[in-house]
């Protein structure tokens, strides 16, 4: 099983550097400073745990130009969302017939109802259905990673914590992610298999979408945020309208935000993925965390007042920044 990863990133770096060092054949596809680091190392360095150190490079191979790999049993799209649409015609030229597209990426898919029973295309995750056309959601096997990744510098990846990987057909049942979830197994991430992978998905994307932007805004680690009474309970807000919208579409969430907001609050002084965006002077993910949830909350009947307000002030801190286009 030939595997491709695209975006040799904090996520798709650690997942590419396993993948190779368990003995799957690996083609990445960066640019920059990233494949340049990438070759003139001969490989990607991995630092496992708190206070790992840096392996010896792991080789695989690593382009700029996919088209010449030709279609791929397994293609990982790590890229941000920020990026890919842009990104999709590259991606589109590894893909047969027979490949298994897994999305390694934060936020809503553009392939979260293939399967639901709702006929729905958000303009947030896929506006003009570049994505559909180009990444077949049949194709998928969705991915919810809970794991923490980062990269110090280009071609290094640090993984300080997490092992967890859930996998999923869009349109039901676990039998496609299998094949996928014996490699990651064996790579030495903790997979599960999931009957409605949806589930899995917006369910990380309700823990989440409230402390990544709020982060942006205030500057302030996940502890500081989570400690402020008035910044916490604007939080719960959010997520109680999350969950409303969630439950129009059948993925109700039992959980009580307080009782999400202490296990976030368990990991302490976290400077979350956006925040970290935010101050590279990177294009921040609002889109695929925030605005798909106002936009599928009009299209269910359920209003997010203060979804609503999360995403103005974040969108607008980040035009402010440049960090996210203007209208």
């Amino acid at each position: 099983m030939t595997f491709c990863v695209f975006g040799l990133g904090a996520v798709g770096g650690l997942i590419a550097a396993r993948l190779a060092r368990s003995g799957v054949p690996v083609a990445g596809v960066a640019r920059g400073a990233t494949l340049a680091a990438i070759r003139e190392r001969g490989g990607l360095v991995l630092a496992e745990g708190p206070d790992g150190e840096p392996s010896a490079p792991i080789p695989l191979t690593a382009t700029d130009d996919p088209a010449g790999l030709g279609p791929q049993d397994v293609v990982v799209v790590a890229v941000k969302t920020t990026a890919l649409l842009s990104a999709a015609p590259a991606i589109a030229r590894v893909i047969g017939p027979d490949t298994v597209i897994v999305p390694a990426m934060n936020g809503l898919p553009w392939w979260f109802f293939h399967g639901l029973g709702h006929d729905i295309r958000l303009e947030a995750t896929d506006p003009d259905g570049t994505l559909s056309r180009s990444l077949p959601a049949d194709q998928v096997v969705g991915a919810v990673l809970h794991l923490a990744a980062s990269c110090p510098e280009p071609g290094v990846v640090r993984h300080p914590a997490g092992e967890r990987v859930i996998l999923g057909d869009p349109a039901g049942g676990s039998a496609r992610a299998e094949p996928v979830a014996a490699a990651l197994r064996r790579a030495g991430f903790e997979v599960e298999t999931a009957d409605r992978i949806q589930r899995a998905v917006w369910y990380k994307l309700w823990g989440n979408m409230t402390l990544n932007p709020l982060s942006v805004i205030t500057g302030a680690t996940m502890d500081r945020i989570l400690d402020d009474p008035l910044a916490r309970g604007f939080a719960t807000a959010c997520m109680r309208e999350a969950a409303e919208v969630g439950a129009r579409i059948g993925l109700p969430i039992d959980t009580d935000p307080e009782d999400r907001h202490a296990v976030s609050r368990g990991l302490g002084a976290v400077r979350t993925s956006m925040l970290q965006d935010a101050e590279a002077g990177r294009p921040v993910e609002l889109d695929a965390l925030v605005a798909a949830v106002t936009e599928l909350g009009r299209a269910v009947g359920v209003p997010t007042p203060s979804v609503d307000a999360l995403l103005g002030l974040a969108r607008l801190n980040a035009r402010v920044r440049g960090l996210y286009p203007d209208e």
